[in-house]
């Protein structure tokens, strides 16, 4: 019978498919991604033993009650065996959301915590906007009358108050590594999303909130930051990049870009 052969195989290539991990996450730049990994990886090794023994199972049964000219006959199953997959099942779900808890506290709540650098970020449709401090450590005042792309005030900055004379605005997110840093998100007209692989990572920009998000790259390097939710036509171009440079050169790089303004 050719259907459980086709199911033993589909199942064993599926398999061998996850575990070579030709198609695989980028490297991890943080802790924080390395443990959302470890957890993914137990994750998928128990629904893929899972996978595997059902398929193994639903192949044999087939096989097994296979027409071969016998009379059919009724059952009625098992309620034990039910209750017992059940219940099973059940743990499964807990434990693994239990095992991600730390994960998703670091991630939303721990970004209530206050971070020395604080850095604003826009999105609209269909690019991405960054706003430091300038030296005094202060944003300056907005006026969303004043936004223009054009001019290069994507935040609407008031010129005229002197916290905003040195604010500093650049269509690339460039961080200190091993440095908390808090992302302040602003989208100005639908939802997008603030996504970098490398760190693990997503967060959704809701038009009139802002939302705090902090974050911590440990690795040098440059990431692509995504918007990955479909905010129109030309979502497929809101791209930017995540620069992560030691402390350093990272004051060096603000030093000039406040000495330009």
């Amino acid at each position: 019978m050719l259907l459980p052969l086709v199911i033993w195989a589909t199942a064993v290539l599926v398999a061998a498919s996850f575990a070579i991990k030709r198609w695989w996450f980028p490297a991890p730049i943080n802790a924080h991604a390395a443990s959302f990994d470890s957890i993914f990886s137990v994750n998928l090794l128990i629904m893929g033993v899972i996978f595997f023994v059902a398929q193994a199972l639903l192949g044999w049964l087939i096989w097994k009650h296979r027409d071969r000219g016998q009379q059919a006959r009724h059952s009625e199953g098992s309620t034990r065996l039910e209750i017992l997959w059940t219940s099973i099942t059940l743990l499964l779900f807990v434990g693994a959301g239990l095992a991600s808890t730390g994960l998703w506290y670091e991630v939303h709540l721990s970004a209530l915590a206050d971070a020395g650098l604080k850095i604003e970020v826009a999105a609209k449709q269909f690019a991405w906007s960054f706003r430091y401090p300038g030296p005094d450590g202060k944003f300056g005042k907005t006026d969303i009358k004043l936004v223009n792309d054009a001019a290069g005030n994507p935040f609407g900055i008031v010129e005229n108050d002197p916290a905003g004379k040195d604010d500093i605005v650049s269509s690339a997110l460039r961080v200190p590594a091993g440095r908390h840093v808090q992302l302040l998100l602003q989208s100005r007209d639908v939802i997008h999303n603030f996504f970098v692989r490398e760190l693990r990572i997503k967060q959704d920009l809701v038009p009139g909130m802002t939302i705090p998000f902090r974050i911590r790259a440990d690795k040098p390097g440059e990431y692509e930051i995504a918007c990955s939710e479909l905010c129109g036509l030309g979502h497929h171009q809101m791209r930017s990049v995540l620069v992560v440079v030691s402390q350093q050169d990272y004051d060096t790089w603000l030093r000039r870009q406040a000495a330009q303004r």
